[in-house]
């Protein structure tokens, strides 16, 4: 079973998202790189991301990670926050520690190709 379907696949992902980018919007570490982005295409954007990365339908068109970085100049710091902004999403959805585990590993599978190194 994929972890899209073990944390409940689209409307999870669909209030995992709704609720990530509130926090990462709050966040002072994060935000200022929202400021000019279209929040309504970006949710879309990342659903479809996550229901790909997650194992789900795959109707992702985007940039590859790579790709969708290169211009941002990130940081360990950066991707240690919305790392942390993720977890904590999955947690107040009380997605089982072993699902957030998997979906951590998804995330640190593409972390090179999102700080571009």
């Amino acid at each position: 079973m994929s972890v899209y379907e073990k944390i409940g696949g689209d409307a999870a992902v669909n209030a995992a998202v709704d609720i990530f980018y509130r926090k990462v919007l709050a966040d002072d570490r994060i935000s200022d790189f929202f400021d000019t982005v279209d929040m309504d295409a970006q949710h879309a954007k990342q659903k479809a991301f996550l229901t790909m990365a997650f194992g789900g339908p795959n109707s992702y068109t985007g940039k590859d990670m790579r790709e969708a970085h290169k211009n941002m100049k990130l940081t360990d710091v950066h991707f240690g926050a919305v790392a942390e902004n993720l977890v904590a999403t999955l947690q107040e959805l009380e997605v089982p520690q072993e699902s957030i585990d998997e979906i951590v590993a998804i995330c640190l599978s593409v972390k090179d190709d999102v700080l571009n190194v």
